[in-house]
C-alpha cells in the first residue's frame, strides 16, 4: 500500500475525527480512510494461514503416527538398526592394543580371516582367528551384555527370541551407524530356518546393551568386535561364519537338557560344534531335508526342503569326536514334522500373533 508523501511541517498534532463531517477541523488532514475491506482482508488471510497450519498440524500427525507405527513393527521382527545418527560418535576398526599383541603371541596376521561363536547360556561371544598354520584358534571372548528370549532357536517374528544355529556375515550386513552405536545383521533367517517357515528380521549383533531379539554388546566390545570383523574384510575375507549355540556343546550339557522339546536340534547343532572342533576351520554348511549337513562329501546347491541327494550326508572326521549313536538316532527318529523344535514362547505379544496365524496356517 502506497503511503502519501510527508507534509514540511515537523510535528503533528492528534487528529481528531468529528462525527459526520468530511474534513478534520483546523487541519488540512484528509479523513481517515475507510478501513472495512482491508480489515476483512486481513481476516480472510488470517483464516487462510490457519487453515494452513491445522493441514500441517494434521500432516504431521499423520506423519508421527506412521513412524511410530513403523517403531512397532521393527520391534516386534527385532533389533533395531536403522541407519540414522548413532547416539555416541562410533570409531570402527578401533582394536585394542592388547589384541594386536595376542595376534603375535599366537602366529595369526592382522588381516587374517575370523569366525565368531556365540553361547547363550555362558552369555559369551567368541572371536577365533586363522593363524598362519591355517588352523582357527580362539583370539578373544567378550560377555554379551543381554540376549532376548531363552535358551532356543528363534521361530516367529514377534517372539523376541535371539536365533541358534550356523550363519554368515556379509559386509552389506555391516552397519556402522545403526542407531545401537555399532552393529552387524546375523543373516537370519538363513537357509534352514526359511525351510521351516521361520519368520524374522533385523537379528543383530550390536552395542548398545539392550536387546529386542538380538545379541547385544557393551559399546567398548562392540567397537573391537565390529574392527575385528571389519579388518577381516579388508584382509579379503568373504564371509564370516557365525556359529550361535544354547550353550557349550558339550555331552554333559545336553544331558542336563534332557528333557527339553528343543533337543533335537541342539543335538544338530553338536553334530557342527563337534566337526568344528575336529577340522579348527570354518565349516562347509549345507541344507536338504531340512537339516543341516556339515562338510558335506557331495558338492552343489541343495534343495532345504527335499530329501538329500545319496551320499551328502556330512563326511566322517577320522580321528575325530564324533556325535554318539544315541544323539544320532535320537535326532533321525524324529518325524519330518516335528523335527523342528517345539520351544512355545511365553512373551504375550507374540502368544497374540500365534493365536492370530492359527486359523491361517
Amino acid at each position: 500500500m502506497d503511503h502519501l508523501p510527508a507534509r514540511p511541517h515537523t510535528r503533528h498534532l492528534p487528529v481528531r475525527t468529528h462525527r459526520g463531517q468530511g474534513r478534520t477541523p483546523n487541519t488540512g488532514h484528509l479523513p481517515a480512510p475507510n478501513t472495512g475491506p482491508v480489515l476483512a482482508g486481513r481476516k480472510a488471510c488470517s483464516a487462510e494461514r490457519a487453515g494452513k497450519t491445522l493441514r500441517l498440524s494434521q500432516i504431521a500427525s499423520l506423519f508421527a503416527k506412521a513412524c511410530f507405527f513403523a517403531l512397532i513393527v521393527a520391534g516386534l521382527g527385532g533389533c533395531s538398526s536403522v541407519p540414522y545418527a548413532p547416539k555416541t560418535a562410533a570409531r570402527t576398526g578401533s582394536v585394542h592394543a592388547s589384541t594386536i599383541r595376542q595376534m603375535e603371541t599366537s602366529n595369526m596376521d592382522r588381516a587374517a580371516p575370523i569366525l565368531i561363536r556365540i553361547y547363550k547360556e555362558e552369555s559369551t561371544l567368541e572371536v577365533w582367528k586363522e593363524d598362519r598354520s591355517g588352523k582357527f584358534a580362539l583370539l578373544n571372548s567378550y560377555p554379551i551384555c543381554k540376549f532376548s528370549g531363552n535358551l532356543g532357536p528363534k521361530l516367529m517374528q514377534g517372539d523376541h527370541q535371539a536365533p541358534e544355529g550356523f550363519y554368515d556375515i556379509a559386509p552389506a550386513q555391516m552397519n556402522p551407524n545403526s542407531s545401537e552405536y555399532l552393529a552387524f545383521n546375523t543373516g537370519f533367517p538363513n537357509a534352514y530356518d526359511r525351510s521351516l517357515g521361520r519368520t524374522g528380521s533385523f537379528l543383530m549383533v550390536h552395542g548398545g546393551c539392550r536387546s529386542v531379539g538380538c545379541y547385544a554388546m557393551t559399546d567398548y566390545a562392540m567397537e573391537e568386535i565390529y574392527g575385528l570383523v571389519d579388518e577381516a574384510f579388508k584382509g579379503g575375507q568373504e564371509k564370516v561364519q557365525l556359529q550361535a549355540f544354547p550353550f557349550r556343546m558339550t555331552a554333559q550339557n545336553l544331558a542336563s537338557h534332557a528333557g527339553d522339546p528343543n533337543l533335537p536340534f541342539w543335538e544338530m547343532l553338536k553334530a557342527g560344534s563337534d566337526a568344528f572342533a575336529a577340522t579348527e576351520r570354518p565349516l562347509r554348511v549345507a541344507v536338504c531335508d531340512r537339516r543341516y549337513v556339515f562338510n558335506p562329501a557331495a558338492a552343489g546347491d541343495f534343495n532345504p526342503s527335499a530329501p538329500c541327494p545319496i551320499g551328502v550326508d556330512s563326511t566322517p572326521i577320522a580321528g575325530g569326536p564324533q556325535p554318539s549313536r544315541e544323539i544320532s538316532a535320537s535326532a533321525s527318529a524324529v518325524p519330518p514334522s516335528t523335527r523342528t523344535v517345539a520351544y512355545r514362547t511365553v512373551d504375550p505379544i507374540a502368544q497374540k500373533i500365534e493365536e492370530s496365524l492359527r486359523g491361517i496356517y
